[in-house]
């Protein structure tokens, strides 16, 4: 057997120099030639302060819709030069570019004759589409997402970020929290609907603007906000922090360990019939007519519609849970395997039971869970993914067989208990959760709270098998 093929080098200093100045028209350093090179500093949070998303509608004049739609068209196309620029720059003449070199080019690019409307956006919405490239690189590169793809008009969303720098925020001396917000390049300033308050005399960090399939407009401010913890709650008459087991499912959303059940609000089936409909009326249309685009319009209404009730019921349930409870129990679900394509026998099935559980969005709720914990002082217990909680009996502990999907009832052959599946699973779910709790919170020095987050499958060797 021959060697292992060695991965190619990358062309070193002043060759590198040169091929990026002279065959990828990346120019020099020249602004503070003279300054030594330092380190870009990120933007540190300040203690005790927590970054939180407060977004709003707005309404945009018929100028500045024109202007954002400039700017979401030369953010994507910046984005897609600079991710071909890295591209040629490798693959043809092993060359490194990063962020710093992709901006330089940026500059190149606003002065050619070719792409001189570039100019008419601002730089530093641009410069942040770079950056976005340059954290989907960091990302692929670490195993966390796939190569980074070029973004297509019509397929990708269409958004642009504003740091500090791209933006004027005038807050209301009478209405605390909201205000004028002006975007660079306008000379208006947005009309938003301020259904929430930011927190009083707080300057937002940075801005996202987007516009979704259905022609809304949205504005998204994140804060540093100093999020004050709920008050610890115990069981009656205990020093013991109360505790839930969540179960999710498909016949009820969510099955606490009391045997309470959220239903699950099924809103793809419920607008099923609707939306086959307008996908029909869709497809008898003829591609690039103003009829076609109206049909889709509705469609993309109506799932923007989907959309929103799903996450103001998830937000609803979670803000619930973690008000009424220390301690909340899930478990670790890998969602990306439980939506493996359906194939072979039984495909039908599994794509119904695919629809459902992207219907359920079960990510997105254990994602609302993990960062209010985080905010309001609870703790997340997430117990391993291979813990038997449905086969389990909660009364002797012992392990029964395997139980297909359909199965929502069984019997214990050891001591004879009679088990509903899920209220079953939520019970064991809070007894190996608490077992976990304890086990890390006894360990912690004195006047240590409990962490937010508390991971089965990170704390190693020190939890025994269940």
């Amino acid at each position: 057997m021959g060697e292992p093929a060695q991965k190619p080098a990358a062309v070193p200093g002043e060759e590198a120099a040169r091929i990026k100045r002279e065959l990828l028209g990346i120019g020099d350093r020249r602004k503070h030639h003279a300054r030594k090179a330092t380190a870009l500093k990120s933007h540190v949070r300040e203690p005790d302060t927590h970054h939180r998303l407060y977004r709003f509608r707005f309404y945009p004049t018929e100028e500045q819709a024109r202007q954002l739609q400039r700017t979401f068209g030369a953010c994507r196309w910046v984005y897609n030069e600079g991710l071909a620029l890295r591209l040629e720059a490798w693959e043809r003449h092993r060359v490194k570019v990063g962020f710093a070199e992709s901006c330089r080019a940026l500059t190149g690019w606003k002065r050619s004759e070719g792409t001189a409307w570039l100019a008419e956006v601002s730089s530093t919405v641009l410069q942040q589409s770079l950056r976005h490239l340059d954290q989907a690189f960091g990302q692929f590169f670490r195993g966390e997402a796939k190569f980074p793809r070029r973004k297509r008009k019509g397929r990708s969303r269409d958004a642009a970020t504003y740091v500090r720098t791209g933006f004027r925020w005038a807050e209301d001396p009478e209405r605390p929290g909201t205000g004028l917000i002006t975007l660079a390049k306008q000379s208006q300033p947005l009309d938003i609907r301020w259904s929430r308050a930011l927190p009083a005399g707080v300057d937002p960090v940075r801005l996202s603007v987007t516009r979704d399939r259905a022609g809304r407009y949205f504005v998204a401010a994140l804060v540093e906000e100093r999020i004050v913890p709920l008050p610890a709650t115990f069981v009656p008459e205990t020093r013991a922090p109360k505790a839930v087991g969540i179960d999710l499912g498909l016949a009820a959303l969510v099955t606490l360990d009391d045997g309470t059940t959220i239903g699950h609000p099924r809103l793809l089936k419920r607008y099923g019939e609707k939306l086959a409909r307008l996908q029909s009326d869709l497809h008898r249309k003829v591609k690039g007519s103003r009829n076609r685009d109206r049909v889709r319009r509705k469609i993309a209404r109506l799932y923007a519609l989907i959309s929103d009730v799903r996450r103001d019921t998830l937000d609803q349930l979670t803000t619930r849970l973690v008000r009424e409870n220390q301690v909340l129990v899930v478990e670790d679900l890998s969602v990306a395997t439980l939506l493996r394509a359906a194939r072979g026998a039984g495909r039908k099935r599994k794509a119904k039971l695919n629809q459902a559980i992207s219907d359920a969005s079960w990510g997105e709720l254990l994602r609302q869970l993990r960062y209010k914990c985080e905010w309001y002082g609870r703790t997340l217990v997430i117990v391993d993914r291979f813990f038997p909680s449905t086969r389990r009996c909660s009364s002797c502990h012992g392990k029964g067989p395997k139980l297909d999907v359909s199965v929502r009832e069984w019997t214990c052959t050891g001591c004879g208990v009679v088990h509903d599946r899920d209220v079953n699973a939520a019970v064991n779910l809070r007894d190996e959760g608490m077992r976990l709790y304890w086990l890390v919170a006894t360990a912690l020095p004195p006047g240590r709270n409990a962490p937010a987050v508390i991971k089965a499958s990170e704390l190693g060797e020190c939890v025994p098998a269940a």
